[in-house]
């Protein structure tokens, strides 16, 4: 039996989108409003840190399992021309590097301190904004797929 490399790397490519954006989803579409409805507004931001961090791992891993297994798949289909020119590629190469940059650099060296700096001077609105910041993370993500989705079948 041969080993069909390319759809291994496809597979694991679409596993890899499933728990990333599956747990953004959850973060932005469970994880926020219950905190916001049930956790006192002094505690809230740090109910959501201390549940976001260990998230935060789950992100970090499989993002990067996404980006190998892209680079893989582009590399396996000789693709370096086609990812020069479709627009779909580019949108999944801009979400991977938003998220990259905001996983590995600005939260952990920038974000969680401005937040938790926030978090102590107005509570309420530092949860708005990391509810909207979450929205606008999902909406670029669902996007992503969508079109990364009818691109990768054809459909651009």
């Amino acid at each position: 039996m041969e080993w069909n490399h390319y759809a291994i790397a496809r597979a694991v490519h679409v596993l890899g989108v499933v728990l990333w954006i599956g747990g953004v989803a959850m973060v932005t579409t469970v994880l926020l409003p219950a905190i916001a409805r049930r956790i006192p507004l002094a505690e809230q931001y740090a109910m959501f840190e201390a549940i976001e961090q260990r998230f935060a791992w789950q992100a970090r891993w499989t993002t990067q399992l996404v980006g190998v297994s892209g680079l893989l798949m582009l590399w396996l289909t000789d693709g370096w021309a086609r990812l020069a020119h479709t627009g779909w590629l580019h949108a999944m190469l801009f979400t991977y590097a938003v998220f990259t940059l905001m996983l590995f650099v600005l939260e952990p060296f920038v974000v969680h301190r401005w937040l938790a700096a926030q978090a102590k001077a107005n509570p309420a609105a530092t949860l708005r904004r990391l509810q909207r910041m979450h929205w606008l993370l999902l909406t670029l993500s669902l996007l992503t797929v969508l079109f990364g989705v009818v691109g990768a079948h054809g459909g651009w």
